[in-house]
């Protein structure tokens, strides 16, 4: 049991650091006259299209299974 914890929360830490590095990189502060071109690690948009993508069908597919 301690590892499945141990695997989630380092998996949310992980994406939390990945995100927090983003947000950096990407910040009107870090983007002035002398900050170097960078790009994101994760393309947010797509992350988040994909996941709204994967609750709609775990919804619907647990709707199908329910209804049985």
């Amino acid at each position: 049991m301690r590892i499945f914890v141990g695997m989630i929360l380092g998996a949310l830490i992980l994406i939390g650091a990945v995100y927090v590095y983003d947000s950096m990189q990407t910040s009107r502060v870090a983007n002035g006259e002398v900050a170097q071109e960078s790009r994101t690690l994760v393309n947010w948009d797509v992350a988040a299209r994909d996941w709204n993508a994967l609750k709609t069908r775990a919804h619907e597919e647990w709707t199908k299974i329910a209804s049985k």
